[in-house]
């Protein structure tokens, strides 16, 4: 062989080597690209560290019971503050101390060292209860040329409840003067019924609970009197009693002893602790009556309670009100400000849970707890964790098999079908999925 030809063959030789090399670098950047679109590769191991593919944390598919829950905070207490409607003029002489829980039959407070008493009822006392005269009395002199005598016991229930006096009474009553005192006629109306309900329910007998006022009422009201050391008058002013729907407790006195007492001196409750929960308006889907929750005590015990009251209105951030909110487009919003429906957003509606067993509760009067209410819960199902499920080209959601999964890993997807969302987690379905084996949840 010539020099020259060595030569040659050096220069071929130094010639084939960049194209080699660049073969090489074709070939990696073709691998990566695979790589890259999940077509190849290998997965990691069952502790997430390294491994072929995108990479990873690798986790369990596993079986179990998946809730969907609501959880709010709330307040224990008794509920809002009511005012009583003193209607008794005079100066107050004595209050009652907070937390008092006062009854049918005992006193509210004290005007003028006399008793205000509490009965039970809905409708307010809005007049005195008693035995009037008839209608007409001073009149009825004129109506039998000057003979004002007063008609017999008889003759006045024959006239009816409106009392009116016939000529045959006047006539009856001629040569007495037109002085002579009118007898009395019952009282008729609901209010009655209420009241004479309560009086039998204190114990006071002898007469017949309807919406009539009679003498025989009015004689078991003297007795009634006499017991509270009250004057026996068998009436009962409109100020004498006050009214509630049950059971009382006694929240605060807005007035010292020695103040007037007509107004709000005082304040009361239910006697029953509850729970108040301002709850977003626009997740309100758990919030029926009769819905039963389970609210977390300021101990940590758990006790059931349920929905026994919704608001109607919903109250925007600040004060606003419900009929401030803004148009449809989100402008204006309740709040007053821009046109991103912030305030509408974050309106709150009052919710109430009540509970059956006020033992549950212990001595705890009030403090914050935590309201929660199942939503949804699917029992027996395959989940993993939401971030694992991956957006597949064809349409739908997938896994990535780990390595060492059932099946084989190395990156291959699989396509689930989703159930229910919640806590973190994401019920899965499919034939290529079962429970305990691995798959990634991508970087």
């Amino acid at each position: 062989m010539t020099e020259r030809g060595a030569d040659d063959r050096r220069v071929g030789r130094r010639r084939r080597g960049p194209v080699i090399l660049g073969s090489g670098i074709l070939l990696v950047v073709a691998v990566g690209v695979v790589g890259a679109l999940g077509l190849g590769g290998g997965g990691t191991g069952a502790d997430g560290a390294g491994g072929r593919g995108s990479g990873g944390q690798a986790v369990r598919v596993a079986r179990g019971t998946l809730t969907d829950r609501t959880e709010i905070d709330g307040r224990l207490g008794h509920g809002p503050e009511v005012p009583f409607q003193i209607k008794k003029s005079g100066t107050v002489t004595w209050l009652p101390e907070s937390n008092r829980i006062v009854r049918r039959g005992e006193t509210v407070l004290r005007v003028d060292d006399r008793p205000v008493v509490l009965l039970y009822g809905s409708l307010p006392m809005y007049r005195g209860l008693g035995m009037t005269e008839a209608e007409g009395a001073a009149a009825g002199s004129g109506d039998s040329g000057g003979d004002g005598g007063a008609p017999g016991g008889e003759t006045a229930g024959s006239n009816g409840a409106d009392g009116r006096r016939s000529h045959g009474a006047s006539g009856a009553a001629a040569g007495r003067g037109g002085d002579a005192q009118q007898q009395p006629v019952p009282l008729h109306g609901m209010d009655v019924n209420q009241f004479e309900t309560n009086l039998s329910a204190l114990g006071y007998s002898g007469f017949t609970v309807d919406e009539t006022y009679s003498s025989l009422t009015a004689a078991a009201v003297e007795r009634w009197q006499k017991d509270l050391g009250l004057p026996q008058t068998g009436s009962v002013d409109a100020g004498d009693v006050v009214y509630a729907p049950g059971p009382v407790r006694i929240a605060s006195t807005g007035v010292r002893v020695g103040a007037d007492a007509v107004g709000n001196p005082l304040s009361y409750t239910s006697t029953s602790r509850m729970v108040d929960v301002a709850a977003p308006a626009s997740d309100m889907n758990w919030a029926r009556q009769g819905s039963e929750v389970t609210v977390e005590l300021p101990d940590g015990r758990s006790v059931k309670g349920k929905v026994t009251q919704v608001g109607k209105d919903a109250s925007a951030p600040g004060g606003g009100g419900a009929g401030s909110s803004g148009g449809a487009d989100g402008s204006g919003g309740a709040d007053g400000g821009g046109g991103d429906g912030s305030g509408a957003k974050a309106a709150t509606v009052s919710v109430v849970i009540t509970f059956d067993d006020q033992s549950s509760l212990g001595r705890l009067e009030s403090g914050p707890v935590t309201v929660r209410h199942v939503v949804t819960q699917h029992k027996d199902v395959l989940t993993v964790p939401v971030a694992a499920l991956v957006a597949l080209a064809e349409g739908g959601h997938g896994l990535e098999l780990a390595e060492g999964s059932d099946g084989g890993g190395t990156g291959r997807f699989v396509p689930v079908k989703t159930g229910l969302f919640a806590n973190g987690l994401v019920e899965v379905s499919g034939p290529h999925i079962r429970e305990g084996m691995k798959v990634r949840i991508p970087r």
